[in-house]
């Protein structure tokens, strides 16, 4: 049956699964789920994932939804296949798991406020909520004063080598690279740097190809 994604190429959490699908080398089939039409709000999709949200994957008749779920399930099942995205040293593992919570709880809800409000909604007709943004980008800029430290003591957020903890920032960070929020990111030379590195990967030079055609 094989490896199946229905996902929308605009979604964040669709390209966080594809472009781990791709470092661990893994075919895979793409179904497209039309969120304009409202899809995924909808039968059959719902049976796939019943929050109505993309992506929904399914591994044989394994199904699950959920992307840093997913990416994780996918870099141990496959943990042999392709770039190794998980620490397995059991002192290093556990600082790799903060730093997914980093992302996932500290990162993820501002970066997705900006990234729908500057990098989205203007590619569908939608106004920006200027008060969101700079709300969100206030706060952003405390984030990542954190990850500028940080980054002086290892390569990447989770360690020496890049991880599932980097993969699951660069969906928002190539939108906000797009946007006026570019320049937070520039204002710290460590994290300039990290996004540079992360956005410039072949699984995620790829991913971008794949979607967009």
């Amino acid at each position: 049956m094989g490896i199946k994604i229905h996902g929308n190429p605009m979604s964040t959490a669709t390209m966080r699964v594809v472009a781990c699908l791709i470092e661990k080398d893994l075919d895979f089939e793409f179904v497209f789920v039309d969120m304009a039409t409202d899809e995924h709000k909808k039968h059959p999709f719902l049976s796939l994932n019943p929050f109505g949200q993309v992506p929904a994957f399914a591994d044989g008749d394994l199904k699950l939804f959920e992307s840093r779920a997913i990416t994780q399930y996918i870099a141990h099942v496959y943990a042999s296949n392709g770039y190794q995205l998980i620490l397995q040293d059991p002192k290093k593992m556990p600082i790799m798991s903060v730093w997914m919570e980093v992302e996932g709880q500290k990162f993820e809800p501002l970066a997705s406020k900006l990234t729908w409000e500057l990098g989205i909604k203007p590619m569908i007709g939608m106004s920006t909520d200027d008060a969101i943004v700079k709300e969100s980008e206030e706060q952003l800029s405390k984030v990542l004063d954190i990850y500028e430290t940080r980054l002086a003591e290892s390569k990447y957020l989770g360690g020496d080598s890049f991880t599932l903890v980097d993969l699951h920032h660069m969906p928002n960070i190539y939108y906000l690279m797009g946007t006026k929020v570019k320049a937070l990111f520039d204002l710290r030379p460590r994290v300039s740097a990290w996004c540079a590195d992360i956005l410039a990967r072949p699984a995620w030079v790829k991913c971008l190809e794949k979607l967009q055609n």
